[in-house]
């Protein structure tokens, strides 16, 4: 699964991995609001790695887990998915509005091996001091670079390079980030 070659994900192991993710984001999103110790705690266990100081909105929805790395001041507002069937590394100080969308897993094309249930999975990378708006589709394989922004709705199916604001379906940049004061 981890190296981007066909597998089968409705085997026994990666069920009972993707059930023990499916309970403990069940505790996080059933918690108090008040708990916001406890959700960390529960993202703790469940990602591969947290920076010290981050704040995840529920609900949220993921597969494994263990596959989502978060830096220092990370920051998502409700409804998050992301689908970690390969390696997600999100950077320091990113921002993620409601209802975004982070795939790794897709399916093959010919129509045979979809339905011998094969499917892939592509790292995604997000820089640091990145800012995704609303409703954002991040597709898999995909890099976003340091400090740039990605407009509301917009369907990621390119890299992005660092410093540029990129918007609409699919994404495109368009204009480079020149200083702090944009």
């Amino acid at each position: 699964m981890l190296s981007g070659e066909l597998y089968k994900a409705f085997g026994e192991e990666l069920f009972n991995e993707r059930q023990k993710a499916k309970g403990l984001i069940f505790d996080f999103n059933n918690l108090h609001p008040g708990e916001v110790n406890k959700r960390n705690e529960i993202i703790r266990s469940l990602f591969g790695k947290t920076g010290h100081e981050f704040f995840i909105e529920p609900p949220f929805r993921c597969d494994y887990g263990y596959n989502i790395e978060i830096g220092e001041k990370f920051y998502s507002n409700f409804n998050l998915i992301i689908l970690d069937c390969a390696k997600v590394k999100i950077g320091n100080n990113v921002l993620m509005a409601s209802n975004v969308n982070i795939y790794t897993a897709g399916h093959p094309l010919d129509f045979k091996l979809r339905n011998q249930e094969f499917e892939y999975a592509y790292p995604v990378t997000i820089g640091d001091n990145v800012w995704i708006g609303g409703n954002v589709v991040v597709n898999p394989g995909i890099t976003i670079g340091d400090n740039s922004v990605i407009g509301s709705g917009s369907i990621v199916t390119q890299n992005i390079p660092d410093n540029v604001v990129a918007v609409g379906n699919p994404c495109r940049v368009l204009r480079q980030l020149k200083g702090i004061t944009e």
